[in-house]
């Protein structure tokens, strides 16, 4: 039986985007992008430090950290990734939302390493990525002429984001969805995402800022833990909007072994 505990937090600057503002984000090149900021200054709690009654669930708040085993080896070997990584995060999806049907798209293998390219970065900056244009999109790439009878269906846009090794410095950090209002989604446009100088590009949002926001983070984040996400649903009541940024910790710098991480969205289409 679990009890309250007390929740440890720490302070630390959130980068949002002035409330109305239309950014425009290069990932491969981010000197191009604009990008009108507003830093404030926040508490973000530690989930390792909550018993298991308070975690978030994504029901409730959009979000949940979940434990999984990959049998991945090499997340920078594409061909493993297809293989493996794929059907393993199809899978996931479809037991955290109850769906038969699930697909997936846009992993990227993510490190702040001081030889890093601008692509494999962390994004330091409050946003939601995407929304029902890119679902569309990526659903009739993926299923063709399928994807008009699913897309009639409930629609769960979902990011799973794994350390691939612990991670000691920029680790994700999530606002509760429930906390997050329409009024907060300031409309995004991405050139060059996913990996892809040429890709077409995608819409999703960036969040201005709101002091209801109550954002959380694991410390020290396992490769055998998953953050669970929603970025979109079409049961408007449910939460989502689920707002993500790295973040820097008091007490880390160059110093601090970098972060490495992988990513992948995943759609779900449920019947209800």
């Amino acid at each position: 039986m679990t009890t309250e505990t007390q929740a440890k937090t720490v302070k630390t600057e959130i980068k949002y985007v002035v409330k109305g503002e239309h950014t425009i984000f290069y990932p491969g090149d981010r000197e191009k992008s604009y990008w009108p900021g507003d830093d404030r200054e926040v508490l973000v709690t530690d989930l390792h430090s909550l018993s298991e009654n308070e975690m978030p669930s994504v029901a409730k708040n959009g979000f949940a950290l979940l434990r999984h085993n990959s049998q991945m080896t090499e997340y920078e070997d594409e061909e493993q990734v297809e293989r493996i990584y794929y059907p393993e995060m199809i899978e996931l999806a479809k037991q955290v939302n109850g769906a038969q049907k699930a697909i997936a798209f846009g992993h990227v293998a993510r490190t702040d390493a001081p030889d890093a390219r601008q692509h494999q970065q962390p994004s330091h900056a409050a946003h939601v990525d995407y929304g029902r244009k890119t679902i569309e999109e990526y659903a009739y790439n993926i299923l063709g002429d399928e994807a008009e009878k699913y897309l009639q269906k409930r629609v769960v846009l979902m990011n799973f984001w794994r350390p691939i090794k612990t991670v000691y410095r920029s680790p994700l950090a999530l606002v509760d969805a429930a906390t997050v209002e329409k009024d907060d989604l300031n409309f995004a446009e991405v050139r060059g995402g996913l990996n892809d100088p040429e890709r077409p590009p995608l819409y999703g949002w960036n969040l201005s800022y709101n002091p209801k926001h109550h954002w959380y983070f694991a410390s020290e984040m396992k490769p055998e833990e998953i953050f669970a996400f929603k970025l979109y649903d079409s049961k408007e009541e449910a939460p989502q909007y689920t707002g993500h940024t790295a973040i820097n910790l008091p007490g880390t710098d160059e110093n601090t072994p970098p972060r490495h991480s992988m990513e992948i969205r995943t759609i779900s289409f449920i019947d209800e």
